[in-house]
């Protein structure tokens, strides 16, 4: 089965709502119609308004949020549901990042929930998941994927999973310009497709669409993009530069 490759830009806490504007400006210039790269950015929650109003009667990019919460409303000071991103123009949203896991304390309850309420928004979730480098080094990997894959996943039907993206990032390659060898990207890729295969079947395995995430730039992306179970890049740093970004979304061709 052919996967069309994604390709998300995660501007964590940058961009203001002008700096937004000062990207998207000569992005949407380079990339004006759809591409055979499924293109995402990520704007903090204020410079999503701005980016939906420059993304708007486009089709070649999609608004992503970076996290909200699973309550629909009430006394949740600070927090943003669904139903608010979607009026705003979103149809992303990113889950699970590392960030969120080790500076918020979200454990995969948290994240499985947000999933659901996602989901039944009719948002697209960007999965991460991802482990550390004890985590690696002590043996860990394979178990702490799977965990979280089966943490944030349960209660998810099969019928639901090509609907969700994964993204892997190993965290000790995210901002560190550290970058998992292709090689070891792709072994752990296909590790990840194995356990949607053992949750979910073949057929679901097949379909999913699994990112790579950690330190993504221009000079790998390439490299990267050709191995057969990774089917896009969750960038942070790199995504900073439209030019930078634009030439990582052109490796995903």
């Amino acid at each position: 089965m052919s996967r069309k490759n994604i390709i998300a830009a995660n501007w964590k806490m940058n961009m203001a709502p002008s700096e937004a504007a000062a990207f998207l400006d000569p992005f949407l210039k380079a990339f004006p119609e759809p591409t055979p790269v499924e293109i995402v950015v990520a704007p903090s929650f204020v410079s999503l308004p701005k980016a939906a109003e420059l993304l708007a009667g486009q089709s070649a990019v999609g608004l992503s949020a970076q996290n909200m919460s699973h309550e629909k409303s009430g006394a949740f000071t600070g927090e943003t549901s669904a139903a608010m991103l979607v009026e705003v123009g979103c149809q992303y949203v990113i889950l699970g990042h590392s960030e969120r896991r080790s500076l918020y304390g979200e454990d995969d309850v948290v994240i499985n929930r947000k999933v659901h309420a996602t989901l039944a928004a009719g948002l697209v979730p960007i999965l991460c998941i991802g482990e550390s480098l004890e985590e690696r080094d002590g043996g860990q990997l394979e178990f702490v994927l799977s965990q979280q894959l089966e943490g944030s996943l349960a209660g998810i039907d099969a019928s639901q999973m090509p609907g969700i993206v994964i993204a892997y990032e190993p965290v000790w390659a995210i901002g560190t310009g550290r970058t998992a060898t292709p090689e070891q990207a792709q072994e752990t890729q296909a590790y990840v497709r194995s356990v949607i295969e053992r949750l979910f079947g073949g057929a679901v395995a097949e379909a999913v669409r699994i990112q790579y995430g950690g330190s993504v730039k221009p000079g790998n992306a390439g490299e990267l993009i050709a191995q057969p179970d990774i089917d896009g890049f969750l960038v942070g740093g790199a995504s900073l530069d439209p030019a930078s970004f634009g030439e990582i979304v052109k490796a995903g061709f």
